[in-house]
């Protein structure tokens, strides 16, 4: 029997773990786990430049092609990141670059397509014509126009004509200015009439000697939003309307917030029928009484009238300035009797007198004026319905309804007359009934699926890339890389040569191997002849791994 004795000597793989496993993995192998290792790191890369995307934000839009380049080309060399929407309608930005990028661009006089006021008329060139600085007045003039009706929270988009004729030196002849205002509102906003009004006035007021008529107001539809001199007549007849439907809701609610609190709310319905006077009535009445009592009247005028011939009376006595002296005038009170005529004496012939007086008395006299103001309400209608009143049944437990009682129904027909001020002269009618509401229940829809919901919806939009992208990563995870890595990790079948103690068995001995073919009559040695002349170089060589190898088959164990 021989001895065999050998050295332990680690084979040169095992000082690299990593070149060790790969150079045991064959091509199809190292392919996969090279694919897995590269999808990783791609999927790696996109998540981390989609976690780092800004938020996008609007710049600007509705920009021409000549404003946009400019920008576009402004944003290239102020290295600030931009993209389109879907169209090309906007330009987008970082959101934190917004307003700072704006007051950039500002600086630069970009957009140049915004509206131009009266900046205009700073850039006046040398050489320039009458007509030109016209021209360029009116358009500084509609550009701040633009600029103030763009101010408004409804308006989005505006233009304003005006038509300023030329003014000449005779005034019949010349033309008053107008305008033309075209109106681009919000996607769901309007405009009221007071707006409208507010607009047309503004512009009105801008332009010199222009009438609130001749301003015209145009949406993007092309609707005329103000009101012609047909429509001011409409547009009365629906103020009408809206005053008498205000006065109707006033009653209403009235009545239902003195019957809610005794029915309970949601039993009570009311509608009040208004008949509302709109005419204008005017008229002036004039009076006139007779003086009371005879001080109580002032004198307008007095007239009195003397005629006669007076006497003539002999001069008698001393002649001298005595004797020549004129005689007395009458007297005569106001309302009195007439004085008797006076005759001569001495026997000379009498004289006549005629004596009239005239007087004239201020009459009272009433002027009064009466002007009945619009909107009187002539006549009002409540109609009121009071449902059943609800109780619960203490045998059975169920809700039975039972009719108001007569009393109770009175006393609030006085109610509901006592609220809407109720006149029996003017023919107001109240009728209050007392019914059993049909009260149809509502259909339930069926509820909306937790993934069809609009928030989920869009929270399942937003992990879908992540989400996903963790799962492709899993898979080539699991798929490519798992496998690979385990055989990585799986050791090396390497024969161990330690120093051990002599083997004398199965070298000189020639086993029997019951149930081998016989060997074949030819020179040639067979498969199992080869096999069997390794397994005996293989014993020679290294006696030790061939006794590991009987142990472990003894023992059932794999050996190393």
């Amino acid at each position: 029997m021989s001895n065999a004795v050998a050295e332990l000597d680690l084979p040169p793989d095992q000082r690299n773990a990593l070149s060790a496993g790969l150079s045991k993995l064959d091509k199809s192998q190292k392919i996969k786990l090279g694919l897995g290792a590269f999808a990783l790191l791609a999927i790696a890369i996109a998540l981390f430049f989609m976690g780092q995307q800004p938020d996008w934000k609007i710049l600007y839009n509705n920009l021409n092609d000549k404003d946009g380049g400019a920008i576009i080309a402004q944003l290239t060399t102020m290295n600030v990141p931009y993209k389109y929407t879907e169209g090309g309608g906007a330009i987008m930005v970082p959101a934190d670059k917004v307003h700072d990028t704006r007051l950039r661009l500002a600086s630069q006089g970009l957009p140049k397509g915004s509206v131009n006021g009266f900046e205009l008329m700073e850039t006046n060139r040398f050489g320039m014509t009458q007509f030109q600085e016209r021209l360029t007045f009116q358009r500084g003039l509609e550009g701040e126009l633009t600029r103030s009706i763009q101010s408004l929270s409804s308006v989005q988009a505006a233009r304003v004509h005006l038509a300023l004729p030329n003014q000449n030196g005779f005034f019949r002849e010349q033309q008053k200015p107008s305008a033309s205002v075209l109106l681009t509102l919000h996607p769901g906003r309007t405009l009221d009439k007071a707006q409208i009004a507010g607009i047309v006035h503004l512009v009105a007021s801008s332009v010199p000697e222009m009438n609130p008529k001749a301003v015209s107001v145009v949406d993007d539809a092309g609707t005329l939003l103000s009101a012609t001199p047909e429509g001011q007549a409409q547009g009365a007849d629906t103020q009408k309307l809206q005053y008498t439907q205000q006065i109707e809701q006033l009653y209403t609610r009235r009545i239902l917030d003195m019957i809610e609190p005794l029915v309970g709310v949601g039993n009570v319905k009311a509608q009040v029928s208004a008949d509302v006077d709109f005419s204008q009535a005017e008229a002036t009445y004039e009076q006139h009484k007779p003086n009371q009592g005879a001080d109580a009247g002032a004198v307008r005028s007095q007239q009195t009238i003397e005629d006669g011939t007076p006497p003539q009376a002999k001069p008698a006595g001393v002649p001298g300035a005595t004797t020549n002296q004129p005689p007395a005038t009458g007297t005569a009170p106001v309302n009195g009797a007439a004085a008797p005529l006076s005759t001569a004496s001495n026997g000379d012939k009498a004289g006549t007198m005629r004596k009239e007086s005239v007087t004239n008395y201020e009459i009272d006299k009433t002027v009064r004026t009466v002007r009945e103001s619009s909107g009187t309400v002539r006549r009002l209608s409540a109609a009121v319905v009071v449902n059943h009143r609800s109780s619960t049944d203490p045998k059975s437990g169920k809700s039975v309804t039972a009719a108001i009682p007569p009393e109770q129904l009175e006393q609030m027909t006085a109610l509901v007359r006592e609220t809407i001020g109720f006149n029996k002269d003017r023919g107001d009618s109240v009728n209050v009934v007392n019914a059993v509401f049909n009260v149809t229940k509502p259909v339930e829809e069926p509820p909306v699926a937790w993934w069809k919901q609009a928030e989920n919806m869009e929270l399942l939009r937003s992990l879908a890339w992540p989400v996903g992208g963790l799962g492709v990563a899993l898979l080539i995870l699991m798929g490519l890389v798992r496998p690979g890595m385990k055989a990585l990790k799986t050791p090396a079948k390497t024969p161990l040569t330690p120093v051990v103690p002599q083997l004398d068995a199965l070298v000189n001995d020639a086993p029997e191997r019951p149930g081998l073919p016989v060997p074949a009559s030819n020179n040639e040695p067979t498969p199992e002849q080869l096999r069997l002349a390794d397994a005996k170089r293989l014993a020679l060589e290294n006696p030790i791994a061939v006794a590991n190898i009987v142990k472990g088959w003894v023992s059932g164990e794999q050996p190393a």
